[in-house]
């Protein structure tokens, strides 16, 4: 096991030590865990080259690395060429020197990839933000890891010209200007030397969705880039050569950074990137391209049932359905086994854990549960003072492993690290078997006139009558009760529930006390542009109502 002391940081590769200089004291860090043999990385290590080059060397640069709809795919030896021309434009042209912070923002194309991968061989540091993120939230992401040069699609430039970010040096791709990133690229070597970081250099700033707060920024090394596909994609995805990954959630999003694109590179498989992943988008990709590995939302998954239905679509090519985000309900898992015979992979994971740690596959699986701990992590369910739970009460997740939380300069890790663990937010069950049972957010818990009611366990009744396509169930202030619990209903279309039923039906499906004593209908449940549930508008609503 390696020390987690920051003294003992290896000797750093970056010029500018801004990153390593606000990592948290090494008291606020978690206990790391190195117990598999392939987490036993060198001391110098660049994820880029281990993802780009050494995959090269291993399967040759003629296998296809990324697919986008109505574009030439790109091969290995083609994505590695421009990536090494990109890493020339940013050391050469833009003078970016190994820790600077480099802002990354676009859709989910190739190019963007291409320009994380570029920023990981030239051992800068990359900030990659949603295309839809605003001017404001650019401004304090930027602010807080002093970003003084981006790479942006000249698609999405208005909103970061608006956050008129200061110093910042902005270059463009995908346009046809004269200083256009693809033009500036095309005159440099197609080869580059990636710089020898260390492991433990910082890799990325991965920001928190920002639902609620200031957004805080997660810091991972490179070999936090790599621990993540020798983990889960390892032992639990099993990727191939030969798989074919896609998805909805961006290369802002970790969810998406991983399994679009760490994920396949490591395992020497190809992507399709998609700038639109609704559910018919998503579809309509498996069939054309062939998709075997699939990541997406457990709402997702849901709304794909009613396409389905019409039999346009061709998933045979499927092979593994990975979900995570949120907790995924029972009756959506065997809703889709049912209609698919494909078995979904639950998952949770954090920006702070970078992807998922605990998690099954196959016939591991159990509905209704998350999962065990991912091979290479440990998890427990504890109180407020980390004893550790018997199995079957309730408390708090805390989970460990080779990555672990360290945010830039905040205070708040405080709260996420406590006792040599993280603690992830989550309320959740230990079952006798081991596995996992989430039951809701540490703050999603409704206390009604005593009764603890979780709002995911509600949600998951809701979702099985068959008028319902989403639900959300949240906690009113009430003055006799403490709290009541509100259900926030959008039904199938041409649907009309009636709220007296759906009562009646959840009343059938958990004891009366968790029934819902308000439902209310909407057209769309409030999502982030990761397409996470935002409870907290919900209980504004509630609260104001």
């Amino acid at each position: 096991m390696r020390p987690r002391s920051q003294q003992s940081l290896h000797a750093s590769a970056h010029t500018d030590t801004f990153a390593r200089d606000h990592l948290p004291p090494a008291a606020r860090w978690p206990r790391l865990t190195f117990d598999l043999p392939a987490l036993r990385y060198p001391q110098r290590l660049n994820c880029g080259a281990e993802l780009l080059d050494t995959t090269v060397r291993r399967f040759g640069p003629d296998r296809p690395a990324f697919h986008s709809p109505g574009r030439p795919t790109w091969s290995y030896g083609e994505l590695r060429a421009r990536v090494d021309r990109i890493a020339h434009v940013l050391t050469e042209d833009l003078g970016v020197v190994p820790g600077n912070r480099v802002l990354l923002r676009g859709p989910t194309t190739p190019r963007l990839a291409a320009c994380w991968l570029a920023v990981m061989k030239a051992g800068a540091v990359a900030v990659t933000v949603l295309a839809q993120a605003r001017p404001a939230e650019l401004a304090t992401m930027c602010a807080i890891a002093r970003v003084r040069h981006a790479l942006c699609d000249v698609r999405t430039l208005d909103d970061l010209d608006k956050a008129d970010v200061p110093g910042l040096r902005v270059v463009t791709f995908g346009g046809d200007g004269a200083d256009d990133l693809d033009r500036r690229a095309a005159s440099k070597p197609p080869s580059y030397e990636a710089v020898a970081t260390a492991d433990d250099d910082v890799a990325l700033i991965a920001f928190t969705s920002g639902t609620t707060g200031r957004p805080k920024g997660c810091m991972h090394f490179h070999r936090d880039v790599l621990a993540i596909a020798d983990t889960f994609a390892r032992h639990v995805l099993k990727a191939t050569p030969d798989d074919v990954f896609a998805g909805s959630p961006p290369l802002g999003f970790t969810f998406g950074l991983g399994g679009l694109v760490i994920f396949p590179l490591r395992a020497g498989a190809s992507a399709l990137l998609l700038e639109h992943a609704g559910p018919r988008r998503l579809l309509a990709a498996v069939t054309e391209h062939r998709v075997s590995v699939l990541f997406t939302a457990p709402t997702a998954y849901r709304a794909m049932l009613a396409e389905l239905s019409t039999g346009a679509y061709d998933i045979a090519s499927l092979r593994r359905c990975v979900s995570a985000g949120e907790n995924l309900p029972a009756a959506t898992w065997h809703a889709w086994h049912e209609a698919t015979g494909l078995r979904v992979i639950n998952g949770i994971g954090a920006t702070e854990l970078l992807h998922i740690f605990v998690s099954a596959a196959d016939d591991a699986i159990r509905p209704g549960t998350t999962g065990v701990p991912v091979p290479g992590w440990q998890a427990r369910v504890i109180d407020a003072d980390g004893t550790e739970l018997p199995d079957g009460e309730p408390g708090l997740l805390a989970v460990r492993g080779p990555v672990g939380c360290r945010y830039l300069a905040d205070e708040r890790q405080t709260a996420y690290v406590r006792h040599g663990w993280n603690i992830t937010g989550d309320t959740y069950v230990r079952e006798p078997d081991g596995y996992f049972r989430y039951v809701a957010r540490a703050d999603d818990m409704i206390i009604s006139a005593g009764y603890n009611i979780a709002g995911p366990e509600v949600e998951d009744a809701l979702l099985r009558h068959p008028d319902v396509a989403e639900a959300a169930v949240v906690g009113r202030p009430d003055e006799a009760r403490g709290q009541i619990a509100v259900a926030y209903v959008v039904p199938r279309p041409g649907a009309r529930p009636e709220p007296d039923a759906l009562r009646a039906f959840v009343r059938a499906e958990l004891v009366p006390y968790k029934c819902p004593r308000e439902i209310v209908f909407l057209d769309a449940l409030p999502r982030t542009a990761t397409g996470k549930l935002q409870r907290f508008r919900l209980r504004r609503a509630t609260t104001v109502e």
